[in-house]
């Protein structure tokens, strides 16, 4: 009964764990999660990002996601001035149902991106992600049928697990393109195309049961964005995504407009506000604000549910807070590169 209930019970959790697949409303600001071509694609020296999650909070902490990554750009003096060449790391753990499911990665990238101008305004960039992953499961933090009473959950178990904590490690690899182009140092066009799990690794927890066993799928995301200026301390941003894995899909379209305390094309750090929205057709509204200042981009945002589930979720999809610093050299003012 017990082999029976759990592969049943990571049957049916494997159709919302690719579905869960990283997914972040603010995907502009995680670039490493987004497409591994964007490694080494920033204005500095150094970037460093990091992004928390919680979505559904009305469900117990459905799932909470959290990432956390460096990248930078290496080997200049044996590059073309036009290219750029870039190098990443990233961890980021993912857990559903109250920490009973997590999910751990740490990935490591590449990407090179070939200046197909003599000012590398406008770049062709390759990039690969390698990814170690781990899944555990703990027992000791489900809930099973035959607890219901009356009271709630509250009664015993018949389920023995031994204080046995379930754990699954794979190797995963993801690659991506990005084109990017600028015609002045006010504005940037990019669009780009990534897949994720190219290995369609195995996630398997009970022996050789054919049962116990789920592949991975492929996640494909088509991704598009640029920003123009408005006014002398304004400019509006704009992105867009498409994503697929397996049977589910998500297109996300969007903007936000930036008020800068100064002139845009002349400051070399100025202070920004940003406002905005992205939709998540047929599922969210998503409410956007950012505050940029010292080489930092504070980002915040909420999913407006607005699905058939916003009665079970009383409209609250998902609260989401990311943070970006760029390292600069004093009175460095580079290529426009993707923002948003």
């Amino acid at each position: 009964m017990r082999k029976f209930f759990i592969i049943f019970f990571f049957t049916c959790l494997a159709n919302s764990i690719f579905a869960q697949d990283p997914h972040f409303s603010q995907f502009f600001a995680s670039p490493l999660t987004l497409n591994p071509a964007f490694t080494g694609k920033f204005d500095g020296t150094m970037r460093l990002a990091g992004n928390y999650r919680n979505q559904w909070p009305t469900i117990n902490r459905a799932y909470v996601t959290t990432t956390a990554s460096v990248d930078f750009p290496i080997l200049k003096k044996l590059v073309q001035n036009n290219d750029t060449w870039g190098l990443g790391f990233m961890g980021y753990s993912d857990k559903s149902a109250n920490g009973a499911v997590a999910f751990n990665y740490f990935s490591a990238s590449t990407a090179f991106h070939k200046g197909l101008d003599e000012d590398g305004y406008t770049q062709l960039g390759f990039g690969m992600q390698g990814t170690y992953s781990n899944m555990n499961i703990y027992p000791n933090k489900l809930t099973f049928e035959d607890q219901l009473t009356p009271l709630g959950f509250t009664g015993p178990t018949s389920e023995v697990f031994n204080g046995t904590t379930l754990s699954k490690s794979f190797l995963d690899i993801n690659a991506g393109l990005l084109l990017s182009t600028s015609s002045t140092d006010r504005n940037n066009l990019y669009a780009g195309i990534s897949l994720y799990h190219i290995n369609r690794p195995k996630q398997k927890f009970l022996g050789n049961t054919d049962s116990a066993v789920y592949l991975l799928q492929p996640r494909a995301t088509f991704h598009a964005g640029g920003f123009f200026p408005v006014s002398a301390n304004s400019a509006l941003h704009i992105s867009a995504l498409y994503s697929s894995q397996a049977k589910a899909h998500e297109t996300v379209i969007g903007g936000a407009f930036q008020i800068a305390t100064d002139d845009l094309a002349t400051a070399e750090n100025p202070t920004s506000l940003y406002v905005g929205a992205w939709m998540r057709l047929g599922d969210a509204l998503i409410p956007f604000a950012s505050l940029e200042f010292n080489n930092f981009r504070v980002g915040i945002s909420y999913d407006v549910n607005t699905s058939s589930l916003r009665t079970a979720s009383q409209s609250r999809g998902g609260f989401e807070l990311s943070l970006i610093y760029i390292a600069k050299p004093p009175g460095s003012k580079g290529i426009p590169c993707p923002k948003f």
